[in-house]
């Protein structure tokens, strides 16, 4: 269980990071940069503590599809990018592929 809140730990920051990357106006407003870089590190930090537990291809897949899905829906409520259907429907497609991950088992063998 504590290896799902780190995973998850670090799928927040990853979203909080990358929904962020428009403040650092290309990396030159420093406290924006700073606080970006020390989210993704957090992020990393996280995701290797969930690695104790779960599978890296589990863990990774988890990651970076629940951070892709999750960071377009939220940048369309609150950065102004657009959602078609077909965006949706891909999202879809990678949420049906995270759940089908999990369960297909998530521990180590």
């Amino acid at each position: 269980m504590a290896a799902f809140l780190a995973l998850f730990g670090a799928i927040a920051f990853e979203i909080a990071s990358t929904l962020s990357l428009p403040k650092t106006r290309e990396f030159h407003d420093l406290p924006w940069t700073a606080t970006v870089l020390v989210g993704y590190g957090v992020s990393f930090w996280l995701l290797t503590l969930a690695l104790r537990e779960i599978q890296v291809s589990t863990t990774y897949a988890i990651w970076s599809g629940v951070g892709t899905a999750a960071t377009a829906i939220l940048a369309t409520v609150f950065l102004g990018d657009t959602m078609t259907w077909t965006k949706a429907f891909w999202l879809g497609v990678i949420i049906a592929g995270v759940i089908g991950l999990n369960l297909s088992g998530t521990t180590h063998a």
